[in-house]
């Protein structure tokens, strides 16, 4: 059965005790409300390590004040069976005032990735990421960190993050996960009407589209967005908020295809109230 730790404390005296004997430490960040993205990088972490240690925690530092943050769906009783059905070993649950306690006063900021693309779209989002990221590597002690492809400009931060702080943990960035349809798992899809849900594989559609473009030798940034732009209009309901293609490693927006080995095609669709992200990294 899954041990489930809230205190800080005693999580990061169960982390010392399995590193003194010789355990290799996994982890999986999460906000919770589990789903099949979640345990894949479950069973990827336990693949890479001898325990796993799942963090459900809702970070009050990554959302903008007009943001979910209250609304945000979750379930720690159901997530502890899903999550322990996965291979979890330990579920880290903290309070948030444990996390953040009165005259918190420390913050993680990753110059200029923090504020292109889902940082110019939500200020202070990655801050808030760099931030609990940081405590949560502190307080389990981990050897590998498993993160999705899915939040792509994520797992650039967390990677620049490890290397400028000389963290000895492997990163490792799972697959995304797709329902039948190509819609990326998200906590968030529960947000959706029925007709939202109907209109919303729009997304990946339309990263298929942009592939297509490239692999036909189309390199004019702008061509591949407008196409990929009048796609979602014409098909959904959707209002985009960002469509952007940049080099894979470095983020950089790219006005054209000239010399990468890989591109990230990204994009940011509202739904109603609903904003939903997915990517694609292409190869040239």
């Amino acid at each position: 059965m899954v041990a489930i730790i809230q205190d800080v404390s005693e999580m990061q005296r169960a982390a010392e005790s399995l590193r003194t004997a010789g355990k290799r430490i996994g982890i999986v960040p999460t906000m919770g409300y589990l789903h099949e993205g979640h345990l894949s990088l479950i069973r990827t972490a336990k693949h890479h390590a001898d325990v796993v240690v799942t963090t459900i925690f809702v970070n009050p530092k990554q959302f903008g004040p007009a943001e979910d943050y209250e609304r945000y769906p979750r379930d720690l009783s159901n997530d502890s069976l899903l999550a322990s059905s996965a291979g979890t070993d330990y579920i880290f649950a903290p309070e948030s005032k444990s996390m953040y306690p009165n005259e918190y006063l420390t913050d993680v900021h990753i110059e200029r990735y923090s504020s292109i693309l889902e940082g110019r779209s939500r200020p202070g989002h990655f801050q808030g990421v760099a931030t609990v990221v940081t405590k949560l590597l502190n307080i389990t002690k981990p050897h590998v960190a498993v993160f999705g492809q899915k939040d792509a400009q994520q797992a650039v931060v967390i990677r620049q993050m490890l290397r400028d702080l000389n963290y000895d943990i492997e990163l490792v960035i799972a697959p995304t996960v797709r329902e039948a349809d190509g819609l990326a798992l998200s906590s968030r899809n529960s947000y959706l009407s029925t007709e939202e849900r109907k209109q919303a594989p729009v997304l990946f559609q339309s990263l298929n589209l942009a592939e297509q473009r490239v692999r036909e030798g189309v390199r004019v940034s702008v061509r591949i967005i407008n196409e990929m732009s009048e796609f979602i209009t014409n098909r959904s309901a959707g209002v985009i908020d960002y469509i952007s293609i940049a080099d894979s490693n470095t983020l950089e927006e790219l006005s054209a295809i000239e010399g990468q080995r890989s591109v990230l095609i990204s994009l940011a669709v509202r739904f109603g109230a609903t904003r939903l992200i997915d990517n694609q990294i292409v190869k040239v």
